[in-house]
């Protein structure tokens, strides 16, 4: 009898599994065993993941609320079911990070000399400072804005700084006003060693709201400043565009970030002391309910205690720098032209620097050999690079094409203006398919050698960005091989060119193939039964077709293990359905972004790499390309090392459990420890290679 496996009890909920990936992050800030400022590191990336979810997840289900929609997941929640439960949840989690920062964090900092103040708690000669301060820098700059009947409530910007002022009118009574907190000035403010002395040795710190609520008064001349109170709300961030209308995909996607900014509030985030009644106030404005108010007892926004941890000031409370190194086959400044026609090359971010990379695009725009070049561009750094030895290879009248995805979330703005800049040089600048997000990372550069012209390329699990490459972790593969660059090459003038894609042997392709090809991988494994293994690890694991195929291959003895960093909507330990999958997630120092997919193929491993998490975005509406790895030598390095360093961490992993929940993995007595992206570390350390 064939089992059913799309029983809604099999399935987790996605929201709510992101918001336990974010847990995991909070538990990071709450572990003791961490260097202090790398916690307060955490708990700020916990408060800007906690901002995304808000302004795409939630701002989602509300809209899905308020259209009447009654559709159900997998998990046979509705919107409203899942709005509900999210909001519970994401109260849950606020509430154990401002207690992290209250209990653990603030009186850790104080031992270490770092002390934080509320300005009625400053002396006579540090307000004095205060006051001076806000005189000339700050009020020339500030803009009180009335609430009243003549004044509508202002249109403020998503996730900016305010303050809500109830005054006393001699004639009038109560009234409100708001004032915006500006950014140019830095959110977290240190106090200047003569104005602190008062206050002892230390590093002495005030937020700004508290300089601007000290000295408020000096902007309502003739009235009472009854008290103020700091806010801050988040408005839904999402892009609304209709490709087979616009005209211009670039303007019109211009048009839609100045309207980003403007969205409806979907969240509300106040002072803890700030009254019932100035609460519903901005609730009623801001058009919210009670549901979204999350009250905060401390900083209005955590993202400001980054400038703590990016001081260079005390080096003693944050991990030792790790420096990347060159990796072997490229050590020792051989020609990489002449390495890649002999061999593939493995590169292992950010433990074997990105610089390889930015090395190999600098070198083909100013060799002469090189004809053309080809990449696509989802996110880059802000100076980047790799942008500025495209433009240079333009500029040389090399053939230079760039695919760059204007839709990528929050980078907009600087792929646009990259856009812009390529055009400008001469590069053949490409927007992508309609309907689709190209987030393959993927290069081609053609070179005319001294036998013929050869074709090399670059595919990547990561960006080609050059700051994020030294804290995200990825893989990427250099090669000559020309049954693949053939297939890149093909790739390319389906994205460029008006040709069809009519499947490949080498790559796996979305939205075109890949659950098809995944699914039948996974089927072949499950047809061996117990000698049937495969091993992922990815980003998140949503697609419903694809959890039920990986249930199928575990009820048929197949060991399967799941390392997701974020999203698992599969459900482990179901008696007969995923006794046999176990799901890991590490959280540590870098933000794990690799994607693995390996299968056992009854001891002859089938390895691939490649940009794709298992949700449905990724295999029907965006470019995805998957690569094999088939040198035997770096598939074991895959098989043998990568993959078994993650499945033995016992420091930095978590297991997901029945309930939803994940627990840290519990280390035996006595047993060693095992960092997987320490190990990592010290396997680049030993490498006799030049730093990259």
């Amino acid at each position: 009898m064939k089992q059913d496996f799309t029983k809604p009890e099999y399935y987790l909920n996605r929201e709510l599994s992101w918001l336990e990936f974010n847990a995991r992050v909070l538990g990071e800030a709450a572990d003791s065993t961490q260097p202090l400022l790398e916690r307060v590191r955490f708990l700020s990336i916990f408060g800007s993941n906690l901002d995304e979810f808000f302004e795409i997840r939630i701002a989602g289900l509300k809209q899905q609320i308020e259209h009447g929609s009654t559709v159900v997941g997998p998990d046979h929640l509705t919107p409203a079911d899942t709005f509900a439960a999210a909001q519970k949840r994401a109260h849950e989690l606020v509430g154990e990070a401002y207690a992290v920062w209250n209990r653990e964090l603030i009186p850790r900092l104080a031992k270490e000399g770092i002390h934080f103040y509320r300005t009625v708690e400053l002396p006579a000669t540090t307000i004095e400072w205060s006051e001076k301060y806000f005189r000339e820098e700050i009020f020339p700059t500030l803009t009180p804005l009335a609430v009243d009947p003549s004044h509508p409530f202002p249109q403020l910007s998503n996730k900016s700084h305010n303050l809500i002022v109830a005054l006393n009118r001699p004639h009038d009574g109560l009234a409100y006003a708001i004032v915006q907190i500006p950014k140019l000035f830095p959110r977290l403010q240190r106090i200047p060693d003569a104005a602190a002395e008062p206050l002892g040795p230390g590093r002495h710190y005030v937020f700004l709201q508290g300089i601007i609520r000290r000295h408020m008064a000096l902007l309502f001349p003739g009235l009472v400043v009854k008290e103020s109170h700091a806010f801050r709300m988040t408005r839904n961030s999402d892009l609304y565009i209709d490709e087979e209308e616009a005209e211009n995909l670039l303007e019109t996607i211009e048009d839609e970030l100045r309207r980003r900014s403007k969205g409806n509030a979907v969240r509300l985030e106040i002072a803890a002391a700030c009254p019932d009644e100035i609460s519903r106030f901005l609730l009623e404005n801001l058009e919210l309910g009670p549901e979204d108010l999350y009250r905060l007892d401390g900083p209005i926004n955590f993202l400001h205690l980054e400038s703590l941890y990016s001081s260079a000031e005390f080096p003693r409370l944050k991990d030792k720098p790790f420096q990347p190194v060159m990796t072997r086959a490229l050590a020792g400044g051989p020609d990489i032209f002449d390495v890649l026609r002999r061999q593939d090359v493995l590169l292992h971010h950010p433990y074997e620097g990105f610089g390889s990379v930015v090395e190999l695009v600098e070198k083909a725009a100013d060799d002469p050999r090189v004809l053309a070049l080809k990449l696509t561009l989802y996110r880059t750094s802000v100076d980047s690079p790799i942008v500025r030895a495209l433009i240079r290879a333009a500029e040389q009248h090399k053939q230079v094409t760039v695919l760059v995805e204007l839709k990528a979330r929050f980078d907009e703005e600087n792929n646009i203006r990259w856009a812009r800049a390529l055009a400008e040089a001469g590069v053949h600048v490409v927007y992508g398919m309609v309907g689709l997000k190209t987030h393959c990372k993927m290069m081609l550069i053609v070179r005319r050698d001294e036998d013929r012209v050869r074709l090399y390329a670059h595919l990547g699990t990561g960006n080609y960005n050059s700051s994020t490459a030294r804290f995200y972790t990825d893989l990427g593969l250099l090669t000559a091989n020309p049954e693949i660059t053939a297939e890149v090459g093909a790739v390319f003038n389906n994205l460029t060119g008006l040709s069809e894609f009519h499947g490949g042997r080498k790559l796996i392709l979305a939205p075109f193939e890949m659950r098809d090809r995944f699914l039948a991988l996974i089927a072949h494994e499950r047809d061996l039964g117990p000698k049937g293994r495969i091993i992922v690890k990815f980003n998140s694991l949503v697609d419903e077709r694809t959890i039920a195929a990986l249930y199928a291959a575990a009820a048929a003895g197949v060991q399967i293990d799941l390392i997701i960093r974020g999203i698992c909507c599969l459900r482990p330990g179901i008696p007969g359905v995923s006794e046999n999958i176990r799901v890991r997630s590490i959280v540590g120092r870098f933000l794990e972004h690799s994607r693995i997919y390996c299968f056992g193929n009854d001891g002859d491993p089938l390895v691939y790499l490649g940009s794709a998490d298992w949700m449905g975005r990724n295999f029907d509406r965006r470019v995805e390309v998957v690569f094999p790895v088939e040198d035997p030598g770096l598939r074991a390095r895959i098989t043998d090392e990568i993959l078994p360093a993650f499945l033995s961490d016992n420091v930095k992993a978590h297991l997901l459990r029945n309930d939803g929940r994940y627990e840290r993995v519990q280390r035996p007595p006595k047993t060693k420890t095992h960092q997987a992206q320490l190990h990592f570390r010290q396997l680049a350390r030993a490498q006799p290679a030049r730093v990259a």
